[in-house]
Formats: structure tokens, sequence, C-alpha cells
């Protein structure tokens, strides 16, 4: 497979933005955004500023491409997701590879069902902090970014790829041997912290100090681990204590994307967080009352934001 040259990014948010600066500002990328109606037009009209700096980074309709792409980021909202990935036929060929930095458990295999599996990678990012308010993207901490084939015992052409190219960007990544599991290790962070943060509108630095606050988001995570157990996924509590050094680092004013979407009063994520472990528990008889509680507490917050 030839070498990753031509990069675009779907989704402009906190996540494609980082994404998208970072290969802009490598030599020997081409890096476009990908958008449709009002978001394309915004888009071009006032561009991005990512921790100060403006960017006019190419923004594209997906079915105007020439020719398919060598890397696509998919950076979006789990409810923006189903519409916005139609008509990318044009960005898509043999060779294309897929990365999804979304959030929840089900994004790749939604992804390749449309466009193929074999084109997929399943990732993660954690440790990241941004924030973003318009077109503002602002953040301290770059995290670290998970990648790979389901199983990694030995590397695919697909991964060296993009590994190469992640070197060439200046981005922080590590291949793990068991993919599967390092998805479930962020959805339980997810599942906790966001959920967490948001019902108490705290940013991360009252995680950081609250013991009442850590309690909360543990009973959270907690569950996520019971459900893993009957799943056969590799999770345990000492996964729990593993993201107490990210969180320690990040700043104590960042908020997570969820308290972010509460605050804007812009629709949540809830339903592929504690919604996906309420569905999960009453499919495997796995008790979830902490989720339960907190997904409709958020449900509340999204219908009645004043």
């Amino acid at each position: 497979m030839q070498k990753i040259r031509n990069v675009a990014v779907l989704g402009a948010g906190a996540m494609g933005a980082y994404f998208a600066g970072r290969f802009f500002d490598a030599e020997g990328f081409s890096t476009v955004l990908i958008a449709k109606e009002d978001r394309l037009d915004k888009l071009r009209n006032n561009g991005l500023i990512i921790n100060g700096k403006p960017y006019a980074i190419p923004v594209i309709h997906p079915e105007k491409a020439n020719s398919p792409v060598d890397l696509l980021i998919v950076a979006l909202k789990h409810h923006q997701l189903e519409k916005a990935v139609q008509g990318l036929k044009k960005l898509i060929g043999d060779a294309t590879t897929i990365i999804s930095v979304m959030n929840g458990l089900e994004s790749e295999e939604y992804i390749g069902s449309i466009y193929g599996m074999d084109k997929m990678l399943y990732t993660i990012s954690v440790g990241i902090d941004a924030l973003r308010q318009g077109n503002r993207i602002t953040y301290t901490k770059p995290g670290k970014h998970y990648f790979g084939d389901a199983v990694n015992a030995r590397l695919s052409q697909r991964v060296l790829r993009v590994q190469e190219a992640f070197d060439k960007a200046g981005i922080v990544y590590e291949t793990p041997k068991d993919m599967i599991r390092m998805l479930w290790w962020k959805f339980m962070i997810n599942v906790g912290m966001n959920q967490a943060s948001a019902v108490m509108q705290a940013p991360y630095g009252i995680f950081q100090a609250s013991l009442e606050a850590q309690n909360i988001m543990e009973a959270l995570m907690k569950e996520v681990i019971a459900l893993a157990d009957v799943l056969n996924v590799n999770l345990t509590l000492r996964d729990i204590e593993e993201w107490y050094p990210i969180l320690e680092v990040l700043s104590p004013q960042g908020k997570t994307s969820m308290l972010q979407d509460i605050e804007a009063k812009r629709k949540t994520e809830v339903e592929i967080f504690g919604g996906k472990v309420v569905e999960l528990g009453r499919t495997h008889g796995v008790q979830t009352p902490v989720n339960q509680t907190v997904f409709q507490i958020i449900r509340v917050l999204e219908q009645y934001p004043d």
C-alpha cells in the first residue's frame, strides 16, 4: 500500500479540529475537511481557530471529491453519524483507511457496514482536554490515541501506514494487542467521567480533588465492568485505577464533551453511554441502577435546558 498523503476529516468539533490541525501543519500531507450544507458554509467562511492560531483548511462537499483519500478520520457526535456518513463513496477507495475517533462501541461497525470493515481500524483517544466554543478549539493536553485492528499480535499494512502518518504529524499513539478491550476501557471512562461531570456540572478539577465526585464516577464505571465480565471482555477494577494518572494531569478547568454539550444546550451522547449500559444490562441480566438514574437526569437536562 502507498503511504498516506491525502487526509480527510469528517467533523470539525474538538476532536476533528485537533487531527485536522496536526495533519495540516505537518509536511507531506494534503488535508481537507468534509462538510455539507450549513456546516460547509460556516467552515469555509470562518475557518477554525486552534489554540489561538487561525486555520484555513480547505473544505469540500463529499460528493465533489476528485479522488479517494488515503486516510479518512471520522470525528462526529453519535446522533450525526447516520446522516453524515452517507455519500462518501468518492472519498473512499480500496486503499483508503478509515478511523473513527467517536465515542461509544458501535461507530466502526456502522461505518464498516457501509464502506467495508476491511477499511476500518478501531480507534480511541484518551487524555485530550479540548474545549470548543464556536469555531475556537483549545487544548493543553493532546492526549494519546490508540488504534489498530481488533487483534494486533502482528501489525497489518494499514496499521503500519497510519503509524507512519501519526509519527510525521506528531500524534502520540499506541497500538495495543487487544483493541476491543481498549474500546471497552474508553467506554467505561466515558460512562463514568462524562455522565458524572454532566449531572454535577463539574470540570476535571472537581474530580481531581473530590472523593465524593470520584465515588459517583466509579459507581457508573463499575456497572460497565459488570457488563464486560458477562461479555468476556477483560476489564477489572484495576482499569479504574489506571484512569486516575490520566485524569490528574488534565487541566482543572477542562470539561468533558458531555458537560460542554449541556452548557451549550446541545444534544448529548447519553444514549451511547448510560443508555447503552442500561440496554445491555437488560439484555444480559445485569443490574445498572446508577446508570439508569443518571441517564434519566441527563435526559431531563436536555429537555429543559433553562
